[in-house]
């Protein structure tokens, strides 16, 4: 196996920086999807979740955030009396996306929150780095 390098501030950043970006591409995905519905329970949305991992990089100690992947979310969709919907089931429901829009616009601002932080912390240690540069 090969020795991976220790991470520095700018790999960690950027992990992380990667990992709010999925995080507000999964909320902006169930907020586009939100107002669907299907004509089975098996049929309809369900939301987008992001699995994150904490790494810990024994080189340098600092501890690191990545998106691990995305799954469902095991929420039972909204089952909704609708005849006259062209997706209604002979009984006439159809099944809507159990996307709370309100969480997901949340979901978006602290990700685009922390995304901004990340950002911030980035030229701050670059700053730091030019003027240790400048008085050596």
């Amino acid at each position: 196996m090969p020795e991976r390098t220790p991470m520095t501030l700018f790999s960690l950043t950027t992990r992380a920086m990667s990992a709010q970006l999925v995080r507000i591409n999964a909320a902006t995905s169930n907020l586009a999807n939100a107002g669907s519905v299907a004509s089975s329970e098996a049929g309809a949305y369900r939301p987008i979740r992001v699995v994150f991992a904490a790494e810990l990089d024994r080189a340098s100690g600092l501890v690191g955030v990545s998106a691990q992947g995305l799954v469902r979310a095991d929420e039972a969709p909204i089952r909704r009396h609708d005849p006259t919907h062209p997706l209604a089931d002979k009984d006439g429901f159809v099944f809507a996306a159990p996307v709370d829009e309100t969480a997901e616009m949340v979901e978006i601002m602290e990700g685009a929150r922390q995304y901004q932080n990340l950002v911030q912390a980035l030229q701050t240690a670059k700053q730091l780095m030019l003027e240790t540069l400048r008085n050596t």
